[in-house]
């Protein structure tokens, strides 16, 4: 399995040395070493942990230029029903100062094929401006649908539009053209095609059920929240720590991660819904229940990784890498 995160998990105090106001709803952030050193590399995909007050730790993607070590840019999108983590950046976080920044990791890495098509829906444009530049920089033949609620909520728009071109980007504001017409995009499927696609779920959801005819492999989404599990049914099982010979039962109302906390066993965290990747865990033996939103298709079918703060067991032991 190739290595999904870019960097460490070590964290890093850095400074907040630009804030900007994209649009009423998002705002731009640039972090930057405090000393002037060089940030660690990324790719485009990848994101970082914000370490927020309260011990709230929130994941953004990175949306500037790779080549730049000097600063990390992330666009931080208000939400609506927002448990404290964006509402804080928002009303709180100013230039000047200093946050903890964990990562970068990237479980959405660009591998395009001959061709890609990219499907944005508001905040989710942010991990594909550094692809396009990526695409755009290789030669690759590329387009972009990118939809929002109105076009003045749509972050990024001109700066794509001039770095760009027109012909390489569509723009539908739902206030004026309804939402991206999917089945036109995704109806018949193409060879050597790759989709990526962010954005919220039901944008998700759509492009999946449109994708299931593709060739395998075709499709590579990022979630920002869980996907629902239909008909999920919890059983409790047993999970051995390989390193330690322990074994511990994992009642069918709690998950791997919350009897790890239980036991003082340490294992990196954050999102604990199964979309960050913090926690992916190697599995040595068993069945594995993902109901994570990070893993490919192919590497659930492999069973060699898992994320322990949603995934179950399919039968009644697991054996884990820790």
């Amino acid at each position: 399995m190739t290595a999904r995160n870019d960097a460490s998990d070590g964290e890093l105090t850095l400074q907040v040395t630009r804030r900007a106001d994209l649009t009423s709803e998002v705002v731009l952030l640039e972090l930057a070493h405090p000393a002037g050193d060089l940030l660690p590399e990324w790719a485009p995909g990848a994101h970082i942990d914000l370490v927020l007050p309260n011990e709230m730790t929130r994941q953004y993607s990175l949306c500037g230029d790779p080549s730049d070590r000097s600063v990390y840019q992330v666009a931080v999108f208000l939400e609506p029903q927002s448990r404290g983590g964006s509402r804080w950046i928002h009303q709180e976080l100013k230039a000047g100062d200093k946050i903890s920044v964990g990562g970068p990791r990237n479980h959405f890495p660009f591998t395009p094929t001959e061709r890609v098509m990219f499907i944005g829906g508001g905040i989710g444009i942010t991990p594909l401006i550094p692809m396009m530049a990526a695409a755009a920089e290789a030669g690759i033949e590329w387009e972009l649908h990118y939809g929002g609620r109105s076009r003045h909520t749509m972050a990024f728009r001109e700066e794509i539009e001039a770095r760009f071109g027109s012909e390489r980007a569509t723009f539908i504001p739902q206030d004026e053209c309804g939402l991206i017409d999917l089945e036109s995009l995704l109806g018949t499927p193409r060879e050597n095609t790759s989709v990526y696609c962010c954005g919220p779920g039901p944008l998700l959801d759509a492009v999946e059920n449109r994708c299931a005819s593709w060739p395998k492999g075709s499709l590579h989404i990022e979630r920002f929240s869980a996907k629902t599990i239909e008909g999920a049914v919890n059983m409790e099982f047993e999970v051995e720590l390989a390193n330690s010979g322990r074994t511990l039962t994992i009642p069918a109302d709690r998950s791997i991660l919350d009897i790890l906390d239980d036991e003082d066993i340490t294992v990196a965290s954050s999102c604990r819904d199964g979309t960050c990747g913090t926690c992916e865990t190697a599995v040595l033996e068993g069945e594995v229940d993902h109901r994570d939103s990070v893993l490919s298709d192919e590497e659930r079918e492999s069973d060699e990784m898992m994320m322990i703060c949603v995934s179950r067991c399919r039968g009644p032991r697991l054996v884990l890498d820790l």
